[in-house]
């Protein structure tokens, strides 16, 4: 396997965590242990949706002699980002209101190596039947204003506890290299609006995802020519 899907890498190690009760916002001191119970479950979550993931590349590598997934990234929302985006939206800021109304609480970002690679791994992970799916964004197909590309889904899948089944929801984000590396500036500058310059700085991004998007394109022809003549593109 990709060593950058090794569980002892330090991405994995890093990623999800429970918050201690130093960082449990004011909000949920109330039901502060409650709080750190729902964060224990959706980090649990993505460790099931990310094992899927991890058997599926696997058999893919030995299928298809190569690796169609680049990366795996998850995280468990921040408590004080989920405050903020109940406020933002105008709702209740409660544990019964963000299980009910956030379906991003617990995050899995796949990077992808090629355009196709998205939709079979899509495609393959939705067929397994203790999977639900609850909504799709095709924002490849249909990118948004500023030029982000990427496949979102959120779906549900059951958590087996020590007392009860829970079904959990998680985002799954799937992308490929280029696109990831678009959205982490435009991320960036998301946050910098008090630049001079960012209304021509988020211009000059919206050219480069087009020009990225071609890329993408191009490549995936390229890889596809090549595999028209008998030889298998694969990393070593």
């Amino acid at each position: 396997m990709n060593d950058r899907l090794n569980p002892n890498s330090e991405l994995e190690q890093s990623i999800v965590s429970v918050p201690d009760l130093a960082q449990v916002p004011e909000e949920f001191l109330n039901m502060a242990q409650q709080f750190q119970e729902a964060m224990m479950m959706y980090t649990c979550a993505i460790r099931e949706v990310k094992t899927k993931i991890e058997v599926l590349n696997d058999e893919l590598s030995v299928r298809n002699s190569r690796n169609p997934i680049e990366m795996i990234k998850s995280r468990v929302k921040k408590p004080r980002s989920i405050v903020e985006k109940l406020r933002r939206r105008g709702l209740e800021v409660s544990l019964e209101s963000m299980i009910a109304n956030l379906d991003d609480v617990a995050g899995i970002r796949i990077i992808c190596s090629f355009l196709d690679d998205i939709y079979a791994v899509a495609d393959m992970l939705v067929r397994q039947d203790d999977i639900r799916v609850i909504a799709v964004k095709d924002y490849i197909k249909n990118p948004k204003p500023n030029g982000y590309r990427s496949y979102h889904m959120i779906v549900e899948i059951p958590v087996f506890f020590s007392d009860r089944k829970k079904p959990m929801r998680v985002e799954v984000q799937i992308r490929t290299i280029a696109m990831d590396f678009w959205a982490s500036l435009d991320h960036q500058l998301k946050y910098k609006k008090e630049m001079q310059n960012a209304a021509e700085i988020s211009e000059e991004l919206k050219q480069c995802a087009d020009v990225i998007a071609q890329t993408d394109k191009r490549m995936l022809e390229i890889r596809q020519q090549i595999e028209a003549q008998g030889i298998t593109v694969r990393r070593d």
